[in-house]
C-alpha cells in the first residue's frame, strides 16, 4: 500500500487484512520504514529529525538498509511460509520520496534497489492518490505533532504524488491507483475489488 502522506494507508492494510484474514488466508501485516527491531530503530532516525536532517543519498540509503533487514528477517521468512505480507509502503516509497521528491533521480534509486533487493517486488502494489492540500490537511487534523515528513514543503509532496504516479503508469500489470479521495467505504471497496482482479481472490462483501 503505498501513497502521500494524509492518503489513508494504515487504514486501508488493516481492512484488506481482516479481509483477506476472513477468508481464511494466512497474512502478515508490517510496514516501512520498520517491521523489525533493526528497521524500527532507523525508523525513528529517519522521522523524528529535523527536516533537513538527512541529504537525499543519506536517506536512501537508510531506508534500504532498514529494508533490506525487513525483508530478510520478516518478509522472505513469511513468504517461504506460504504466508502473505501486506506492507504500509514498500520500495516505491524510496523512488518516489527520495527519487522524484528529493529529486535523487529514479536511475540513481533503481540501481539502489537493484543492488539491495535485486529483483524483488510486490505482487500488486496499490497507490491511494490524493491531492497534497487535501492529504496534509488530514495530517495536521489527525495529529499536531507531525513527522519529519509530514513537516516538508507541499511543492516536494506534489513531487511525491507526481512520482507515485509516473510509477504507477511505467508498471501498470503490478500497480493499481485508487482514489483516495473517495468515500472510506468506496476506498475500501476499490481496494478489495483491485486484489480481486489481480490476485484472483475471492474476499466476501
Amino acid at each position: 500500500m503505498e501513497g502521500i502522506e494524509g492518503a489513508g494507508k494504515s487504514t486501508h492494510v488493516w481492512h484488506l487484512v481482516a479481509d483477506l484474514s476472513a477468508h481464511g488466508i494466512d497474512v502478515v501485516a508490517t510496514r516501512e520504514p520498520g517491521g523489525t527491531l533493526a528497521a524500527e530503530a532507523v525508523r525513528t532516525l529517519i522521522l523524528s529529525d529535523a527536516v533537513d536532517a538527512w541529504l537525499p543519498m543519506s536517506e536512501a540509503l537508510l531506508h534500504y538498509a532498514a529494508r533490506r533487514d525487513h525483508v530478510d528477517r520478516l518478509i522472505a521468512p513469511a513468504l517461504a511460509a506460504g504466508r502473505w505480507v501486506v506492507c504500509d509502503r514498500f520500495a516505491d516509497s524510496t523512488m518516489a520520496y527520495q527519487g522524484y521528491g528529493q529529486q535523487l533521480g529514479t536511475e540513481t534509486v533503481a540501481r539502489l534497489h537493484a543492488l539491495v533487493l535485486g529483483e524483488l517486488q510486490p505482487d500488486l502494489t496499490l497507490i491511494l492518490d490524493l491531492d497534497v492540500d487535501v492529504g496534509l490537511d488530514r495530517v495536521r487534523r489527525r495529529s499536531p505533532l507531525s513527522d519529519r515528513y509530514e513537516r516538508m514543503d507541499p511543492r516536494f509532496h506534489r513531487r511525491v504524488r507526481a512520482g507515485f504516479l509516473e510509477i504507477a503508469h511505467n508498471d501498470p500489470d503490478r500497480c493499481h491507483v485508487i482514489d483516495a479521495g473517495a468515500p472510506p467505504d468506496a476506498v475500501k471497496a476499490a481496494v478489495r475489488q483491485a486484489v480481486r482482479q489481480r490476485l484472483r481472490v475471492e474476499l466476501a462483501e
